[in-house]
């Protein structure tokens, strides 16, 4: 299992009950491809670089996961599915000297 990034921007017009909601679906899409959710950082609403659908801010929510990269491609097609999200991106999570082999540590 790898660790990956997902960022998505949610309409600024949704309210709390709806992040929280779709927060909910975003965890149960992440866990019916076989991920589990390692932290979540939501990071508020925020102005976008150039708008999006003629929409200048958003909420941007991080989430660092653990999945298999087979169940990536069936993640992004959820995500693009969902309407109140604008944009995701998911990147592999680069590894820091903490989760490297132990092959170089035994030295």
């Amino acid at each position: 299992m790898r660790d990956y990034e997902l960022i998505y921007i949610v309409h600024p017009e949704v309210d709390e009950e709806g992040l929280a909601a779709l927060a909910d679906e975003v965890q149960s899409l992440i866990e019916s491809t076989g991920g589990t959710i390692r932290q979540v950082r939501p990071w508020g609403l925020r102005r976008m670089a150039y708008p999006i659908k003629k929409v200048r801010e958003g909420h941007y929510v991080l989430l660092i996961i653990g999945m298999q990269p087979q169940g990536i491609a069936e993640l992004e097609r959820g995500l693009r599915l969902k309407e109140p999200i604008i944009r995701h991106l998911v990147v592999r999570a680069e590894e820091g000297p903490e989760q490297e082999g132990d092959e170089q540590r035994s030295e």
